[in-house]
């Protein structure tokens, strides 16, 4: 611009002048926004209101051309990039300027083009074939002129390709230049395999074969080099790498020789854009390659596999280490002083660390350690390799399970903290690594303490982020899983309430058209919260919302995301919840098919491999109490077990399987009368409750587990105390779960049970009278048709039945029979496992009803005879 309108260049360089970063596109945190407002928007703006109007101006508008914007892997940047220009033309609607974008129709730069300032056309309406077989044309025009081989052949045959071969070429093509451009190249290239089609005559009749979806141009295009040394790690590092790099670079990252990277690549620029120095990098032809190898149902023997990213981690390291030890003072060089790979590894090996731990074996954290530790020996008093090195130890101990690399770890970031005190720009950064270390302890260890440490923390992370700063969604998204954290160990409702509110704002902060990379996040946060208090209110309307966030976070993260079994497992939880208020069968299975895929991508030894054989297990439980399948209880059963094993002590979702086995035991002694599984039961729900002291909200499922199991083994062998304390146990459960808790109508009915137990025994009517008193308030909670609507049907009408046994009053025989007919009819129809005992009860009851009724006729008869 300063070449062809000349009154700009002292604006343009006054500007960088003042700013020199505008012109380091990888420092200074300018975004490319702000960097066009600087060096073209306001310079070309003051050009054009200089009252001697630049004579370049005179002939019309200037046009800027965007080509290939869809090809920008950052698509929040390229979003803010147009805002920026529809800003900068709505304030400047006669400036002399336009700007022309070709893209494909992403959902990120379309949405934001919807403007009425913006005139949107579909190029592929006016993607002609006459267009297509223009562009052909001049590329084999200039391939056989320089392809040696192909002239000789067009001297001794005619012209190449055949106007026939053209024409099905371009009816082939389909209208797409991408795919014209990669079959051109296909045919073109140099061969080298031995058995592959050695001329580029020999390979037009293949091309006119391929897929047009690209997939099969990949294959065969693949195979050439597939054979050759360093092949699956040259393609999986392309594929992987956060951004391109040169075939140096390439190189020296993954420790082989250049010339070894150029032979492979050579054979792909079909495919793959291979410059001809080693300072430009390797790119894409189509960034649907990049989908095409990460996805193995397409890719087949070419998939680039998560696990490459371990290598990659590892190479970062190694050559970070070996250019620290060349340049001691590499952390405080400009970046554009060092090399490309050791900028890459300092900028990027994050990147191949997170969100891919789960990748990693023992023996990858420990090589990963002793790199990190080697590197801070070099530099001891770096933050940035304080903290690597602690973070890869924190994720050690979550893999391995070892105390001892949470406390070093958190040691580690407390010493970082330190060198980075107050204003320091990466203090914020330093705050939330160690806040996130003390909340992961916390969460290991159940360390209140640790909770109480982190929400300062983030707190003051936080007041460092203010908006519009791009990272404030993060700060607030960790704040608000910490107090929900405290929320759950306390019951704390104002926490929650905080937690809800803040989650809320860093949603909105990426909500559409602009969401960021956090958004699974922080949907799958608030939909935890969300739930967190549907279970303390039972309002409906927090279940619906967290079921509809939890959608969208999977949606966000299709296979093969590394954290796609997060999503997976929170809609599972979300889902279950809502079979237990509707009874929906649906929900409960899709969720057991969620909680599956799940476990199939949490394989050991993932960390969350726990988490989602406990829920599995649970929800097969749930199936189980509704059909009675005995396999699902079985393996219920096993998974609870499982999970409970990888959860010693002190782990503080231990209780959470101590719970889970107890209630599956408890059903399958049900189920079989094993004293065993009872007794165990017993035992299980003791430790759950005693790891859940007061406040804890989760005490009163301990509460109601213990009691229930208790009730059972009184029922089995009469022990008197084991009764008291089951009517003791569930009248606490009660109180803690008041109206419109949405367990409540649970413990009603588990506190009603006990108490006509208790009657049986003392013969007490006043706990008869309590007992049908706390049924016909569960009845009430769960109206037709309501699932769970049978349990205090079946209690109500034997607790009826013993109080017509005891006053004979007719009314209570009449209401028990009433309730007995609409569980046969509407809940143990044909085919239930129980219809057969609930028939004989009927039977007992209309037996007792009929003879009743027989006396009172003999009685009315007697009476007239005497009269």
């Amino acid at each position: 611009m300063a070449a062809a309108i000349p009154e700009t260049e002292p604006i343009i360089r006054a500007a960088v002048q003042a700013n020199p970063t505008l012109l380091a596109p990888d420092e200074g945190g300018i975004s490319l926004r702000t960097r066009m407002q600087c060096l073209v928007y306001a310079p070309f703006k003051a050009a054009a209101q200089r009252e001697s109007r630049p004579r370049a101006l005179a002939r019309g508008p200037f046009l800027i051309v965007l080509d290939g914007l869809d090809e920008c892997d950052n698509k929040d940047e390229v979003q803010e990039l147009i805002d920026g220009m529809l800003v900068f033309f709505n304030e400047n609607p006669s400036i002399p300027l336009r700007v022309f974008i070709t893209s494909r129709v992403e959902e990120h730069i379309h949405s934001v083009l919807e403007d009425p300032s913006v005139l949107l056309d579909n190029l592929v309406d006016h993607c002609s074939d006459d267009d297509i077989a223009t562009f052909l044309h001049i590329l084999f025009e200039d391939g056989c002129r320089r392809n040696s081989v192909i002239r000789a052949y067009v001297k001794q045959h005619g012209e190449w390709p055949t106007q026939s071969d053209r024409r099905k070429l371009v009816k082939h093509i389909g209208g797409s230049f991408i795919f014209a451009s990669a079959v051109f190249k296909f045919i073109m290239a140099s061969n080298t395999e031995a058995n592959g089609p050695a001329t580029p005559m020999d390979r037009l009749p293949l091309a006119l074969k391929m897929n047009p979806g690209l997939d099969g141009l990949y294959t065969q295009t693949l195979t050439r080099s597939m054979h050759l040394p360093h092949f699956s790690n040259i393609i999986s590092t392309v594929a992987l790498l956060q951004t391109p790099l040169p075939t140096s670079a390439i190189a020296e990252l993954l420790g082989i020789h250049t010339y070894e990277v150029v032979n492979v690549l050579v054979n792909l620029q079909a495919i793959i854009q291979v410059p001809g120095t080693d300072d430009i990098p390797v790119t894409l032809c189509h960034t649907s390659l990049r989908d095409f190898l990460t996805t193995p149902s397409r890719s087949g023997d070419f998939f680039a596999s998560p696990s490459h990213h371990v290598r990659l981690f590892l190479r970062c390291l190694e050559c970070r280490l070996e250019h620290l030890r060349q340049d001691p003072e590499l952390f405080i060089r400009s970046r554009h002083l060092i090399s490309t790979v050791a900028r890459y590894a300092l900028e990027y090996s994050s990147f191949h660390f997170y969100p891919w731990h789960g990748c990693f074996k023992l023996s990858d954290f420990d090589s990963a350690i002793r790199l990190c530790r080697k590197a801070l020996a070099l530099r001891p008093d770096t933050p940035e390799l304080i903290e690597d090195l602690a973070k890869v130890i924190r994720r050690r101990g979550n893999n391995s399970g070892s105390f001892e690399d949470s406390d070093e770890a958190i040691s580690l970031l407390h010493e970082a903290l330190k060198l980075r005190p107050s204003p320091h720009p990466k203090r914020p950064e330093s705050l939330n690594d160690l806040a996130l270390a003390l909340r992961n302890r916390y969460r290991r260890m159940d360390t209140m303490a640790d909770l109480e440490e982190a929400i300062p923390l983030f707190r003051e992370a936080l007041e460092l982020r203010p908006s519009p700063h791009p990272d404030r969604p993060h700060s607030l998204n960790n704040l608000g899983f910490a107090l929900r954290n405290r929320y759950r160990r306390t019951g704390t409702i104002n926490d929650l309430e905080e937690a809800i509110s803040i989650i809320r704002e860093a949603l909105e902060l990426q909500s559409s058209p602009h969401p960021g990379p956090d958004r699974p996040d922080l949907l799958k946060n608030l939909g935890l919260a969300l739930w967190n208090r549907y279970r303390c209110t039972g309002t409906m309307a927090d279940l619906e919302e967290a079921i509809s966030l939890s959608r969208e976070a999977v949606q966000l993260r299709p296979s093969p995301h590394p954290r796609r079994s997060d999503s997976l497992n929170n809609l599972g939880l979300a889902l279950q919840n809502r079979y237990r208020g509707t009874g929906a069968m649906t929900d409960l299975e899709e969720a057991i098919s969620l909680h599956r895929e799940a476990l199939e991508l949490r394989p050991l030894p993932h960390p969350e491999h726990s988490e989602s054989l406990s829920n599995l297990g649970h929800a097969l439980r749930s199936r189980y109490c509704r059909t009675g399948t005995m396999a699902d209880l079985e393996e219920a059963i096993s998974l609870s077990r499982k999970a409970l094993e990888l959860r010693p002590s002190p782990h503080p979702q231990r209780s959470d399987s101590l719970n889970n086995l107890g209630l599956a035991l408890r059903s399958h002694y049900r189920r079989t009368g094993t004293m065993a599984d009872l007794e165990e039961a017993i035992s299980l729900h003791r430790e759950a409750l005693e790891l859940r002291p007061s406040p804890h909200t989760e005490r009163s499922e301990s509460l109601s587990g213990l009691g229930q199991a208790l009730r059972n083994r009184y029922c089995c062998i009469g022990t008197m105390t084991d009764l008291e304390e089951a009517i003791s146990l569930s009248r606490k459960a009660l109180e803690l779960r008041p109206s419109p808790h949405p367990q409540r109508s649970d413990s009603l009915n588990n506190l009603g049970l006990a108490l006509r137990d208790c009657y049986g025994r003392t013969g007490s009517m006043a706990d008869l009278e309590a007992a049908i008193s706390l049924h016909r308030e569960a009845l009430g909670l769960q109206p037709s048709p309501h699932p769970g609507r049978s349990l205090p049907l079946y209690n109500l009408a034997l607790s009826l039945q013993s109080m017509y046994k005891a006053t004979h009053a007719i009314s209570h025989l009449q209401e028990a029979i009433a309730h007995c007919e609409e569980l046969l009819e509407f809940h143990h129809v044909v085919g239930h496992q129980d219809r057969a005992e609930l028939l004989l009860k009927l039977g007992s009851l209309l037996q007792i009803a009929t003879l009743r009724e027989e006396a009172y006729r003999l009685s009315a008869s007697s009476t007239e005879s005497t009269t």
